[in-house]
């Protein structure tokens, strides 16, 4: 195994496109039935919000907005939801990719198309391969939540990363789920 041929980082998980199921409207949830776990189809009814206006409780449907399996359950029935708090966040596990954050000081030999070598942790006897299908535009700190201040003066330089997006060539029926840790080898 020549490392020269390869960027391997371990800073790399399974990932996949969110799916945000929210509160149409502020009221009182009930009748939610998306657990962790639960497989959804785009449009299914996954509750309701009852909306107070007077003696009336008119009744909100709550759907899920594409077809996914349930990663995070926030919904309590009989708990008041504010319109657009999210309620659950479900994932398509047919459509998982990997995202591997590669240092500054080698993303300049990463590019769209090469081949990756990927090692799930918990398949560690299944090696799979994938390519890098983007590239992010800006390192990983520029978007945190939290960015990065130095208020003592005294600087001190960080390395960064830069995330790229890996699709997987062929699971090999492995059941991926976002969140997985991964070791990614980009051929150079």
């Amino acid at each position: 195994m020549n490392n020269a041929r390869y960027v391997t980082t371990d800073n790399a998980q399974v990932d996949g496109t969110q799916i945000t199921v929210t509160a149409p409207t502020s009221g009182t949830l009930t009748d939610w039935t998306a657990t962790m776990g639960t497989s959804l189809t785009a449009g299914q009814v996954v509750g309701r919000v009852a909306v107070q206006t007077g003696y009336l409780q008119p009744q909100v449907v709550v759907r899920a907005p594409a077809a996914g399996v349930v990663a995070v359950n926030n919904g309590v029935n009989g708990s008041f939801v504010a319109a657009g708090t999210s309620l659950a966040i479900a994932y398509d596990p047919s459509d998982v990719y990997v995202t591997a954050r590669v240092e500054e000081t080698e993303i300049s030999d990463v590019k769209v198309g090469q081949q990756v070598d990927i090692s799930v942790d918990a398949f560690p006897s299944t090696p799979l391969t994938g390519h890098v299908v983007e590239i992010k535009t800006g390192a990983a700190a520029v978007f945190s939540l939290f960015g990065q201040s130095n208020s003592t003066g005294n600087f001190q330089k960080v390395t960064q990363v830069i995330a790229v997006k890996v699709a997987i060539d062929d699971r090999q029926g492995l059941a991926l789920v976002p969140g997985m840790n991964v070791t990614a080898k980009i051929e150079k």
